[in-house]
């Protein structure tokens, strides 16, 4: 009997023991030693994640709009009020701001002028851009962009007006300047290629100085300056339907000039 009391006294006190090391590990404190399977368990949870790689999007070179192609074709449209001489001449008078205005605006879409404000604003100088082109048949130098617009104006005039008191046959023009031919500070639309002089004998500028106001024609005693000059109404139309803007309108009654005071980049559509 005694071998068997003292196996069984062996296993008993091993089952204590057994007991009293797991009790001492769940009451352990943190930092203590823990059983193998314990620490490896440990060390799995705690093994830091590997943060995903973000890539930075490629920037994409700015495309360049492919300039537009003449077909022949322009859109109808209207002279911007505030790029007309009455916006910024009042009564005789330059009004500074409204004048920059339209300045800027033009040095921005047609070149720079040198000595003119905002040169900053553009690169290149205006005459740079200056294109050689035939209106009915005759030469002028115009600015590129307004090129078109002069074409559908011809377009416009040999389509319709042919009639008898819409016709008219021009015998000399001009574009492009080089030299400012305003006083006070004014800047000439010639100097920006998108005016143009139809026959300045045929149609004076009866506001202008000597000695235009003398021309037979500003003497006449009429209550509308269309009667001051040789160009039709038919062909004042075509002007006016794609972007120019008659002169003759303003109080210097410049019935030879047009210029384009629309929007250039909508010339073509």
């Amino acid at each position: 009997m005694r071998p068997r009391l003292l196996r069984l006294l062996l296993v008993a006190a091993l089952g204590a023991s057994a007991a009293a090391a797991t009790s001492a590990a769940q009451q352990a404190p943190p930092g203590s030693a823990a059983s193998p399977a314990s620490a490896k368990s440990q060390k799995k949870q705690s093994k830091p994640k590997r943060e995903a790689r973000v890539t930075a999007p490629r920037e994409q070179p700015p495309r360049e709009s492919k300039p537009k192609v003449f077909k022949g074709v322009c859109r109808v449209q209207k002279a911007k009020p505030f790029l007309k001489r009455e916006s910024f001449v009042v009564k005789g008078q330059l009004q500074a701001l409204p004048h920059q205005r339209a300045v800027k605006y033009r040095v921005e879409h047609y070149g720079r002028l040198d000595g003119v404000p905002f040169e900053k604003l553009n690169p290149k100088n205006a005459y740079a851009y200056a294109k050689s082109v035939r209106f009915l048949g005759l030469p002028i130098q115009v600015h590129e962009k307004v090129a078109p617009a002069l074409s559908c104006v011809e377009t416009r005039i040999r389509k319709t007006c042919n009639a008898k008191g819409r016709r008219y046959v021009p015998k000399a023009i001009g574009g492009f300047r080089q030299a400012n031919t305003y006083r006070g500070g004014e800047v000439s639309n010639h100097l920006f290629g998108i005016a143009i002089d139809i026959d300045p004998e045929r149609n004076p500028c009866c506001g202008c100085v000597d000695p235009w106001p003398n021309h037979r024609y500003c003497k006449k005693d009429v209550k509308k300056v269309e009667e001051k000059t040789e160009l039709t109404a038919c062909w004042i139309d075509a002007f006016e339907r794609y972007g120019f803007y008659w002169l003759g309108r303003d109080t210097l009654e410049d019935t030879m000039h047009f210029e384009f005071l629309g929007d250039p980049e909508r010339i073509i559509p």
